[in-house]
This record gives structure tokens, C-alpha cells and sequence, in this order.
């Protein structure tokens, strides 16, 4: 009991210091008794998080000409090993009115912006079913990290349940690789996800012609 008596000491220098001293006394007390010492828990020293382009966002181009179709196009599903087809926008997944697939929606029906037309300002880009569809998806992302963004791994079911079942077989799968891409490779630091910066990830760069690049 010497070592409590050390603790009783050091916590109320010898007096009485009403209920919160009593409880770290008593909390001080079990960590002694669970074997307590400089690390009683075994937890690591230091926490080492992954390293991603914290704040910045993607690319609103990129975005509705390379990764909206994906959730427009028919792709094979498998849940519990039956194999059927569907679109992550179908009423029953992920479509913005009837959509049972949780906080991510899509507008089926949202139009291409062009924007390389000056009159589509940022605001007036930003009332669009697109943009709409953009903010849905965006929101299921790490900026820069891929391998930490639900919007990947749900389909890959990479680590978390998916109740639209296995979409794609593995992330070498073309869509997969898109959409790794695009989170990837967010618009510059400060910059909004207009910035005509982003229209590098298209070869030529054009958002409006150019292919998608996943590389």
C-alpha cells in the first residue's frame, strides 16, 4: 500500500480535497491495481493519421463529366452471390427522393454545366441539379485520400457494409479508378472547385472534350 499512500499524497498534498479529489485518488487507485504504471492501457505513444489534402476541394468538372455517369450507368452488382444489374441512382439506392441508400443522393436527371461559359458564374453553377449531385459525393470523400473515402471503399465493401452489395471487383476496376483519381487529385490549395487548375486532369484540357485521365 506504500505506492497508494505516494498517490494519496502527491493527489491532495495531505488533505482532504473533497469528491474530485477522491476521484482521481479512486481512478489512481485501479490504475495501480490493473497493473497501472506510465501506460496502463496500452495505448501507442502517438497516433499516426494518413496523410491527406485536409480542406481543399475536388473538381466540379472532373466531377460531371468522369465520376456522375458512374452513377447513371448500368453496373453489375453482387449481393450475397446473386449477380443482377442497377444504377447507384435507382429509387431504390441512392436517387434523391426515394433513394434508401443513406445521406449520399444523386438527381438523375441533373444536366451538364458548361463551364467554360462565362455566364455560368459559381453561384449560378451552384443551384444546379449538378452541383447538387457534386456536394452528395464530395461529402462522402477525404480530399486526397482515396483509400479513406466512403464514396470508394462502399463499393469495393473495403472495410464497411454496403446494403447496394459489391459494385466493384476490386480498384483496378475502371470506375473505381476514376473516381480514386478524382479524390486524388483535388484543385490547389485556397482555391475553389471551379478552378480552371483542374483542367489538367483532362487530356487535352478540355472539360468539356477531354478525356478522363486516371493517372
Amino acid at each position: 500500500m506504500r505506492t497508494v499512500r505516494h498517490l494519496f499524497s502527491a493527489l491532495s498534498g495531505g488533505r482532504s480535497r473533497g469528491p474530485q479529489g477522491l476521484s482521481a485518488l479512486t481512478l489512481a487507485v485501479a490504475l495501480v491495481g490493473c497493473g497501472g504504471g506510465g501506460n496502463p492501457l496500452g495505448n501507442p505513444s502517438s497516433v499516426n493519421n494518413p496523410v491527406v489534402a485536409s480542406g481543399q476541394k475536388l473538381s466540379f468538372a472532373y466531377f460531371q463529366r468522369c465520376i456522375n455517369p458512374i452513377f447513371l450507368a448500368q453496373l453489375q452488382i453482387s449481393i450475397n452471390g446473386v449477380v443482377s444489374t442497377n444504377t447507384c441512382a435507382s429509387s431504390g439506392c441512392h436517387d434523391n427522393t426515394n433513394g434508401t441508400g443513406g445521406a449520399f443522393r444523386v438527381v438523375g436527371a441533373a444536366q451538364p454545366v458548361d463551364v467554360t461559359n462565362p455566364a455560368n458564374t459559381p453561384e449560378a453553377i451552384r443551384t444546379s441539379d449538378m452541383f447538387k449531385n457534386f456536394f452528395s459525393a464530395q461529402a462522402e470523400t477525404v480530399s486526397g485520400g482515396p483509400a479513406q473515402s466512403r464514396l470508394l471503399n462502399k463499393p469495393l465493401v473495403r472495410g464497411v457494409l454496403h446494403g447496394g452489395g459489391l459494385i466493384f471487383a476490386n480498384d483496378q476496376d475502371p470506375n473505381a479508378r476514376l473516381i480514386s483519381f478524382w479524390i486524388n487529385n483535388p484543385v490547389p490549395q485556397g482555391q475553389d472547385e471551379f478552378s480552371t487548375a483542374s483542367f489538367g486532369l483532362f487530356t487535352p484540357n478540355d472539360p468539356n472534350t477531354g478525356a478522363c485521365n486516371t493517372q
